[in-house]
Order: C-alpha cells, then sequence, then structure tokens
C-alpha cells in the first residue's frame, strides 16, 4: 500500500499531535501529583533517586490510563483544524471518498493501537510495580488506599487445607507483616504458625519468620514453639502474599496468564480481578480504532462554534468512554458479571456509535 502525499501529511500531523498531547498533559499530571505528596515525601525523608525513578513510572502509568482522552482529544484538535482551514473541503472536492480520507487515520490508529499493546504486555506492568511500591513504601495511607480499597489484608487458600494470612506486604523488600499460616484436618485445625514478619530469601528459596510461634493442636494439650528466627520452606509463592490487584498489575502478559492458570487450578474467589487485568491488555488498545473514527467523524465538519465545539463534544465523549471502562471493569471485579463482556462492552457501545456517526459524516 503507497501512501501518496496527503496520506502522509495527515499521518503525520495525527502522531505529531498525539506525541505533543502526551509530552504537554504528562508534566501537568506530575506537578498535580507533587502537590499533593510533597509534604509526606518530605516528612518521609524520601531520597531524590528514589522520587526521580518514582515519577518515571508514574509517567508511564499515568500516560497508559489516560491515553483514550489524549488519543481522542489530539485527533478532535488537529481535524477541527483541517475542516477550519477548509482542507478537508479541497480534499474531498478533489474525488477522494470520506472512506478513502479516513485511510491515513487507521494506520495511525493501527500504529497506536500497536504500541500501547506492546507497552501493557512488557513495559507497563513493570512500571506499575515501581509505582505502587514507591506509594506504599513511602506514602502508606494512600498505598494502602491504592491496593486494595480499605486495607491491604489478604486471606489466601494455597491448598485443600492450608490457608494464610498477612495484613500488609512490601514487594520492594520481598516482606509481609502479621503472617499466619494455619493447617486443618478436614474442619479441625491441626496447627497454626505465626510470626511478625515473613521474608522471602531468593538464594535458597526459603523464608525467614521472625517471633516465630507454632501450635500444634493436640487431644491432650496444645503443644507451642518459639523462636526468635526461624527458615523455612512453604508451598506458596511470594506474590500469594501480594493484595490482589497489585499482582496482576505487576506481571507481564506470559507471567499473568500462568498466574491465572494456576488461580483457576486452585479455585480462587478473586479469579474476575485477574480477568479483567488481562482483557483490558487488548481491549484499551483497541479503543484507538474506535475513538479515531468518532473524533474524525464529530470534527471533520466546519462548525459555527469553530474548535471549542469539537473539543468540547470530544472532551465529553473521551471522559464518558473512560467512565463506563472503569465501571464495567468494577462491576465485573465485585461480581459475577461476565469479566470479558464488562471488558469490551464500552468498546461495544461505542463502536456502534463510531458506525453511526461515520454514515452521517459521509453523507
Amino acid at each position: 500500500m503507497k501512501l501518496t502525499i496527503i496520506d502522509k501529511y495527515i499521518l503525520k500531523r495525527y502522531l505529531a499531535t498525539f506525541a505533543v498531547m502526551l509530552l504537554l498533559f504528562a508534566p501537568i499530571g506530575i506537578i498535580i501529583d507533587i502537590s499533593e505528596k510533597i509534604n509526606k515525601m518530605i516528612s518521609n525523608d524520601v531520597p531524590v533517586l528514589k522520587i526521580a525513578i518514582y515519577y518515571y513510572h508514574f509517567t508511564i502509568y499515568f500516560m497508559n490510563n489516560l491515553f483514550p482522552i489524549f488519543l481522542f482529544i489530539s485527533v478532535i484538535w488537529f481535524t477541527s483544524k483541517l475542516a477550519n482551514d477548509t482542507e478537508i473541503i479541497a480534499i474531498l472536492s478533489s474525488g477522494i471518498s470520506f472512506t478513502r480520507f479516513m485511510r491515513p487515520y487507521i494506520i495511525g490508529a493501527s500504529i497506536v493501537c500497536v504500541l500501547v499493546m506492546l507497552m501493557g504486555f512488557f513495559v507497563v506492568p513493570v512500571s506499575n510495580e515501581g509505582y505502587n511500591n514507591f506509594r506504599y513504601t513511602y506514602l502508606r495511607s494512600n498505598g494502602k488506599e491504592l491496593m486494595r480499597g480499605d486495607n491491604t489484608d489478604v486471606y489466601r487458600q494455597i491448598s485443600d487445607n492450608e490457608f494464610i494470612y498477612v495484613n500488609s506486604f512490601n514487594n520492594e523488600s520481598q516482606m509481609a507483616f502479621n503472617f499466619s499460616l494455619e493447617k486443618f484436618n478436614k474442619e479441625k485445625l491441626e496447627y497454626k504458625i505465626t510470626a511478625s514478619r515473613i521474608k522471602w530469601n531468593p538464594k535458597d528459596k526459603t523464608y525467614s519468620l521472625y517471633d516465630y510461634t507454632k501450635r500444634i493442636v493436640g487431644s491432650e494439650g496444645d503443644v507451642i514453639e518459639k523462636s526468635p528466627e526461624k527458615k523455612m520452606k512453604f508451598s506458596f509463592d511470594l506474590e500469594d502474599l501480594a493484595p490482589v490487584v497489585y499482582i496482576a498489575e505487576t506481571l507481564s502478559l506470559g507471567e499473568l496468564n500462568a498466574f491465572i492458570d494456576k488461580e483457576r487450578k486452585r479455585g480462587s474467589s478473586n479469579i474476575n480481578v485477574y480477568l479483567v487485568v488481562l482483557y483490558k491488555k487488548y481491549s484499551v488498545p483497541v479503543s484507538a480504532f474506535i475513538l479515531t473514527i468518532i473524533a474524525v467523524s464529530v470534527s471533520s465538519m466546519k462548525r459555527r462554534g469553530g474548535m471549542g465545539v469539537n473539543l468540547a463534544i470530544g472532551i465529553a465523549v473521551a471522559f464518558s468512554f473512560v467512565f463506563f471502562d472503569k465501571i464495567f471493569g468494577v462491576l465485573a471485579e465485585k461480581s459475577s458479571f461476565s469479566p470479558l463482556l464488562a471488558v469490551w462492552l464500552p468498546n461495544i457501545v461505542f463502536g456502534i456509535l463510531a458506525i453511526y456517526l461515520l454514515r452521517n459524516a459521509k453523507r
């Protein structure tokens, strides 16, 4: 497929405006975040290098979450300018159909879709981990709210008769606090292990338990074993100690698929949360096509109010898309609603809207 001069012109404007929009809003997001957290950073004596690394991860996290808005506004912006300068009228008057006029937009959306998808598979999980680690380590109250709603308590069944609990988890130090493990024989407690802290030792693949206590329940009396520090091997993985959303957001595509398979075998009650994260890795990039078509359909006509009207419509539609995306994602996580349908429903609804607007624009 050979690109014409018009194709290259529109494609260049598409990608350049989107890039400028990202570079314009990223510093604004950083400034707002700093203004909210500067007092806590100072009071916790956070090292400058840690702050710099955090804002690198924050930028990727911020752009990934709001890219549909930035893309939509950027397409609305430069297409409205083309319409106001009567460039679109000149292009269509030369015999080029509206469908043919859309080709460079679809090529641009394809490039953005592939880039966002690859970022979501491999780069964004690393940044999510760094972003969450910093917030939990240095901004504890906000970290708790981010990772698990009201608290960071993690309860998990690791086998048919074993259950673990931790009050909080720090992935950076690979340590969890207020740990307990209970093993049952049918419905009767066989023993319980508790520790104030549990730390993963990657060299020998063991766990160090601090303030270790083991209570073995017996018919003639309990046996209690205590130690200031004890190394042990367990059947659960380090990721089993992390909060639910925290795990899924920090895994690459292959790791997330393997993790979901393992949790399915365990009969995890949180499987919907993991599936929402997985399906969004595909649905969010695909939204680039839908939002591009809507943006072009809305802004390709020259309006009496100029670009302001188009931008107002664009911002309303973009925020509506993000709103529906978040609402249905939470619905799937908290109920029996199908995660696949919940994640793709905003694309389906706005896809129908895109087809309707495109037909009207062609007329």
